[in-house]
């Protein structure tokens, strides 16, 4: 199959998912054309059967914000006109499903049949899309899909909730690949960060407010009262520079280091004990699966879809959004336990196993298959 791939490039994890979907499915001989404003993080190299089409918005007077939706949606039906694109796959309802759907409906004037398929991640739909000024919108997108996904039974039922919603929303989960990754552990070097008798616990994620960066902070500063330990940081956004003042107004920041945007992502988790994720709300927890792949327990939040990758008692534990003492006191309870440890990090990659990749893209090329079949 041609299939055209509309992401957000960044490091979230929808950008993340997309990227090494089309990557997968390039493997498997499709041919995947990446549609988007900038090179996704996560495309390297491109292939024979890899590609990327940069959508440049003109900047025009008249208009105070550029218009992306009708850059993108010209880029669409060009690039569809030029490859013979098949199927083409959004993720997140807006813009990317608004923009989808004005370029099936130009193509479809000029004789052109292209099937949408839409993947809901999360914030286009609990924080976006139930906005007032782009709920019809997001709405309207999702209903004239031509199949719809969604990373969670925990966002569908959001979605449900939400929207009147008159498609079937087919849930699958986002995936990590073992292939990939399967050779960081040997090559770990753990004292670059941390002495012999140090734990390591990590924190990767955008920093924005719903992430809760202070809670992370202010968890681990309870776990280094009571054991020596470091934080390793990734990320940029918003709640940083609070973190760090925090840090140092507390007496601990020469226990934690920020590495900002890092692509080394797996190089800190592969020599991590344990990570922490106590957002406000995930749709999956991405961030969390990575984790648990290079077996890191995981303390996190019981919001969204993290009790679907997350096992309390198993791979780690669940507790209310906002229990900061719930958090450092099973954190301390594994840290402090070597063989409780090894039991909770054996236990995280066995269940990560779940999530791999040959496991899902199968269901994804189903649904491009059902997606063809609708036109």
């Amino acid at each position: 199959m041609k299939i055209a791939i509309v992401c957000y490039p960044t490091f979230g994890g929808s950008g993340v998912v997309a990227t090494e979907l089309g990557l997968a499915l390039a493997k498997q001989g499709h041919e995947i054309h990446f549609i988007t404003y900038k090179q996704p993080v996560r495309l390297e190299a491109l292939s024979e059967n890899l590609y990327f089409h940069e959508v440049n918005v003109p900047d025009y007077p008249l208009f105070q914000f550029q218009p992306y939706e009708l850059a993108l949606s010209s880029k669409l039906v060009d690039m569809v006109k030029l490859h013979g694109i098949e199927v083409l796959h959004v993720h997140y309802a807006i813009p990317h499903a608004y923009a989808a759907y004005m370029a099936k409906k130009m193509l479809a004037d000029q004789g052109i049949k292209l099937p949408i398929v839409t993947t809901l991640h999360g914030t286009d739909i609990t924080l976006v899309g139930s906005h007032p000024f782009y709920k019809s919108a997001v709405e309207f997108s999702i209903n004239h899909s031509d199949c719809v996904t969604s990373v969670s039974e925990s966002l569908k039922n959001d979605t449900i909730d939400l929207f009147n919603i008159k498609k079937y929303i087919n849930v699958i989960p986002n995936f990590v690949d073992f292939t990939k990754h399967s050779n960081h552990r040997e090559e770990c070097d753990r004292d670059l960060i941390a002495l012999p008798h140090e734990r390591i616990v990590s924190h990767v994620s955008n920093f924005r407010g719903v992430k809760r960066i202070l809670d992370v902070v202010k968890t681990f500063e309870k776990i280094v009262n009571n054991l020596p330990a470091k934080l390793i940081m990734v990320g940029e956004g918003p709640e940083k520079e609070v973190a760090m003042e925090y840090c140092e107004e507390h007496g601990f920041s020469e226990h934690v280091k920020f590495l900002g945007k890092s692509n080394q992502v797996f190089e800190v988790l592969c020599y991590s004990d344990l990570f922490l994720l106590p957002s406000e709300t995930e749709s999956f927890g991405l961030a969390a699966l990575e984790a648990m792949m290079m077996r890191v327990p995981v303390i996190s939040s019981n919001t969204g879809g993290l009790p679907e990758v997350n096992v309390a008692g198993k791979t780690g534990y669940l507790l209310e959004v906002g229990d900061v003492e719930g958090m450092a006191e099973k954190s301390l309870k594994l840290l402090k336990d070597d063989v409780l440890l090894e039991e909770f990090k054996t236990n995280a990659q066995l269940e990560a196993r779940k999530f791999d990749l040959t496991k899902i893209i199968g269901q994804y090329i189903e649904v491009y298959q059902e997606a063809l079949k609708s036109i």
